[in-house]
């Protein structure tokens, strides 16, 4: 439009120009003239006539190139608006696609996606989206085909396409699959916040607490989870770990996982009694007394406190003399109260023994608290009391075992 607009406004000032020469040579008696000679062809003509002559000989070999120029380009302007529609189309349908996909249409959306996807300024959208929606219809086969695809139209976006990828297999409980994805996206890219977490989330589904534990450094490096989630990751696989070895039967290999465990996680009573109960349980409560000691000193925890109770001293006195220690910071404790009684027993305090499982069964009545006050009773020939608390015991037991039922069924 500018070219014509500019065009007419020469030729009309080329006018205004010729009009303007015409008068003026016409005030001269003799306006000249032009003579051209060729051999034996001449030609002859007013000054004027010959300049209006140029100058429309100007415009048409313009208009004429004008014109040739333009069908020289009309192929590419032709290819360009044709492309430009097709991009067009292909925009419209990404948003129809998202919209679809949003609305849980997967087939409709897969399909305007893929349609228009080689067309697209961006086609990687439109093959990851259509891969989201043939998951979600069940598709698998589509998916992987998709996100192939994907991959060879943009090649150097291997962590976005991998990434979808992984999270496609995890969301499809194909959790091999997406670990085996992550794995190599990780030595791509070992501080991607997004592969980190989904990496993370893989190992647990996966049970595989080596691997948790070995990414917990990346994870807490890298600031990619909050300070509450990864204490609560590194219980976990520090749990989980010492599980596995436990499965194992191996106590070399338990206490060997056990020294490699960092120190503020064995202060943890979740992750310490795991420890405690394998190795009590294999007859080494003597290679754990001093720690386990230390542990239940820092953090006060009524797991640990059990497994403390049951655990066969060296010298059973030590044992109720540290148990005794912990009593002024701990008066109002049930369970601390029950296992002094225990010790107490054990160590044929009777007199003791009696007044710790009374303040116990005073404060909050246990059925084992009952029995080790009826066990005390037999000792001491005392039949009538000790049928009495043994029967306590029993329908504490009895209330206890209705109580489950009665939740159970309303749960349900």
């Amino acid at each position: 439009m500018k070219s014509w607009i500019f065009f007419l406004g020469s030729l009309l000032l080329t006018i205004g120009a010729i009009v303007f020469v015409k008068y003026w040579l016409g005030s001269y008696e003799n306006p000249g003239y032009v003579l051209i000679g060729i051999g034996n062809w001449s030609m002859e003509a007013s000054l004027i006539v010959f300049l209006t002559g140029l100058i429309i000989i100007f415009y048409i070999l313009y208009l004429f190139f004008n014109f040739l120029g333009w069908l020289i380009r009309l192929p590419g302007h032709l290819k360009n608006r044709s492309r430009s529609i097709k991009f067009n189309r292909s925009q419209e349908a990404l948003v129809a696609g998202l919209v679809g996909s949003a609305e849980g249409k997967w087939e409709h959306a897969e399909k305007i996606l893929i349609k228009h996807a080689s067309h697209s300024g961006a086609p990687l959208i439109h093959y990851l989206t259509a891969a989201k929606a043939a998951q979600s219809r069940g598709a698998y086969d589509k998916r992987d085909e998709y996100l192939k695809k994907a991959a060879a139209q943009a090649p150097g976006s291997d962590v976005a396409i991998g990434l979808t990828q992984a999270e496609l297999h995890f969301s499809a409980n194909q959790f091999d699959k997406a670990l085996e994805t992550l794995t190599k996206l990780h030595s791509i890219d070992s501080t991607h916040a997004s592969v980190l977490k989904l990496l993370h989330q893989t190992y647990q589904h996966l049970g595989d607490w080596q691997g948790l534990r070995k990414l917990l450094p990346s994870l807490n490096k890298n600031k990619v989870l909050m300070e509450a989630e990864i204490k609560k990751l590194e219980i976990d696989a520090f749990s989980g770990v010492l599980k596995q070895a436990i499965k194992k039967d191996d106590t070399n290999e338990l206490r060997l996982l056990w020294t490699e465990i960092p120190g503020h996680i064995k202060k943890n009573p979740l992750v310490a009694a795991v420890y405690f109960a394998a190795m009590i349980d294999a007859g080494l409560s003597a290679d754990i007394e001093n720690e386990l000691v230390e542990v239940l000193t820092i953090n006060w925890d009524e797991t640990l406190l059990m497994l403390f109770g049951s655990i066969k001293f060296s010298d059973a006195f030590k044992q109720l003399e540290i148990a005794e220690s912990w009593l002024p910071h701990h008066r109002s404790d049930v369970l601390l109260l029950t296992t002094l009684g225990k010790l107490s027993l054990k160590c044929q305090e009777l007199t003791k023994a009696e007044d710790y499982l009374t303040q116990s069964i005073a404060k909050d009545p246990t059925v084992q608290a009952y029995r080790l006050l009826g066990e005390l009773y037999t000792s001491q020939g005392d039949e009538h009391k000790a049928n009495n608390c043994y029967k306590q015991g029993l329908e504490l037991a009895s209330k206890g075992v209705i109580r489950q039922v009665d939740e159970t069924v309303l749960s349900q």
